[in-house]
């Protein structure tokens, strides 16, 4: 199945979470290396290592990258995957969810990472209201990009991003929600707020909740 369409802009809020005198970046899904070109103009002195699954993707990428790897993270071979380490930072935008395993590919990293490197990801909300509205319709159709991108295997929530980096090694040290301008979402609101007060949840938090289309995190090994 063809990846989701490669994109040549950046995330600027993955941008601004990443330190700003890194010596070695590797990102894991770079698409065609919009966010290598953004970080490697203000420090050009950083290697910059991508990972791409398409080959069309990762030949455009290796204009903005020091090196592109060419393969699937999770089957990539042993030799190879510690050829990545020592890394100060591994970036993951909008990447595991993609992934069969994110749990185990996070585990074999933290066996690898220096108690100062830092993961960043920033991973699409399934609690966001528009998934919800549809599930409630039953018009749940995946599409070619967004939230309900066809090649998304893991569907995330703000409680289970936590859970996510408990459970293999790691503790989240900054984080903050990506919420869009949707006027659409007041007329979905109060069913939100109802059904969470029928199910003996916080309304409040379930509206809250449901307004994220990502969540962006830093992320430490512990």
């Amino acid at each position: 199945m063809k990846q989701t369409p490669a994109h040549d802009r950046h995330n600027p809020d993955i941008l601004r979470f990443m330190p700003t005198s890194l010596k070695r970046v590797v990102e894991v899904g770079c698409s065609s290396g919009a966010l290598a070109r953004a970080y490697t103009a203000e420090n050009a002195g950083s290697e910059y290592i991508g990972i791409e699954i398409d080959p069309e993707y990762a030949e455009r990428a290796r204009a903005s990258c020091s090196s592109v790897i060419c393969g699937d993270i999770e089957t990539m071979s042993d030799a190879t995957f510690l050829s990545l380490f020592p890394s100060d930072c591994w970036i993951f935008g909008d990447s595991l969810e993609h992934l069969r395993d994110p749990w185990a590919l996070l585990r074999r990293m933290r066996g690898h990472l220096q108690p100062d490197a830092r993961i960043i990801a920033c991973i699409p909300n399934a609690q966001h209201w528009s998934v919800q509205a549809r599930l409630n319709c039953g018009a749940f159709r995946y599409e070619d990009q967004g939230l309900l991108d066809r090649t998304h295997l893991r569907w995330f929530t703000r409680i289970t991003i936590i859970e996510l980096f408990q459970s293999t090694g790691y503790q989240i040290v900054e984080g903050h929600s990506r919420v869009a301008d949707e006027p659409a979402r007041l007329s979905v609101m109060p069913s939100i707020r109802a059904m969470a007060a029928a199910s003996g949840t916080d309304p409040q938090l379930a509206e809250t909740d449901s307004l994220a289309i990502q969540y962006v995190v830093k992320v430490a090994p512990v």
